[in-house]
């Protein structure tokens, strides 16, 4: 890398860093414009230039990120997560369902499909660039099996459509700026660079806009159609997670915060279902 390149990959890294600490301040009280000036003077105050540039790289790879490259990254990504999350073996009963419910789902339109089961409460499920699709027991436990088919199928819309791939390109490119906060030597910032699972959690935390969401919601429900499967699930599915909603509003990372129902889905999906 020349040293104007060098130069914008730094000052990309940078500018990421601040907007990435500014949306996390309770990882770094500080705040990293705090910490500029240790930033640009070689080690001083802990500061490790060199790993700055590599977050400088990676956020300029981030910017010319190929699909090849998003579904390695997501492969990647999935491996690091199912790490710090409790995967269900395939003799469990949650596990054994979702090998049912999903049979016949292992390729959809050219993407290879994957899925696991992870142990938690959480109402959520998401699907990943290279075709990893988790499954969380809490959403298990509240939906019927055309219900989930139904949801997993507008995860998968999701990446079909390639509203994950823009999510996840995001994603890399802020934990890409995260390591030069780590660069400061602060824990929050070592935790921050540790792995690709904060890249999966960023991913399935950030909402979709509500086109994303709408379209997606056609695509779930035209593989239940594809299937000969009851159709109405995809309606039913969407008001118990409205139902949930009005109760509580779930973790950070429920569905429910994370792909909100309204009323104006419900529409179109039963106006969707009429027409077929």
């Amino acid at each position: 890398m020349n040293w104007k390149l060098r130069k914008l990959a730094l000052a990309t890294a940078v500018a990421f860093a601040a907007l990435a600490t500014a949306a996390h301040a309770d990882d770094d009280k500080k705040g990293v414009l705090g910490g500029i000036g240790g930033l640009l003077g070689g080690k001083k105050g802990g500061t490790d230039t060199g790993k700055l540039l590599e977050a400088g790289s990676d956020a300029v790879k981030g910017l010319t990120l190929s699909d090849a490259d998003i579904a390695k990254l997501g492969a990647e990504s999935a491996l690091a997560y199912d790490k710090k999350s409790k995967v269900l073996p395939a003799g469990n009963k949650y596990a054994q369902r979702l090998a049912k419910i999903t049979s016949g789902y292992t390729s959809e339109d050219g993407l290879k499909l994957n899925y696991k089961v992870y142990q938690s409460d959480t109402v959520n499920a998401f699907a990943l660039p290279d075709g990893s699709v988790r499954v969380y027991t809490g959403l298990m436990d509240l939906m019927d099996d055309d219900e989930l088919r139904f949801v997993i199928g507008h995860e998968i819309g999701h990446v079909k459509y390639g509203h994950s791939k823009a999510r996840f390109k995001t994603a890399y490119l802020t934990q890409a700026a995260r390591k030069g906060v780590a660069s400061q030597g602060n824990a929050a910032g070592a935790v921050a660079s540790s792995d690709l699972g904060g890249v999966v959690e960023n991913v399935i935390n950030a909402q979709f806009s509500q086109s994303n969401e709408l379209e997606s919601d056609q695509y779930g429900l035209a593989l239940l159609k594809k299937r000969g499967l009851n159709q109405k699930a995809a309606v039913t599915s969407m008001q118990k997670l409205e139902k949930l909603d009005g109760g509580k509003k779930g973790g950070a990372s429920s569905i429910v915060s994370s792909h909100p129902p309204s009323a104006k889905r419900v529409e179109r999906l039963e106006k969707a279902i009429a027409k077929n």
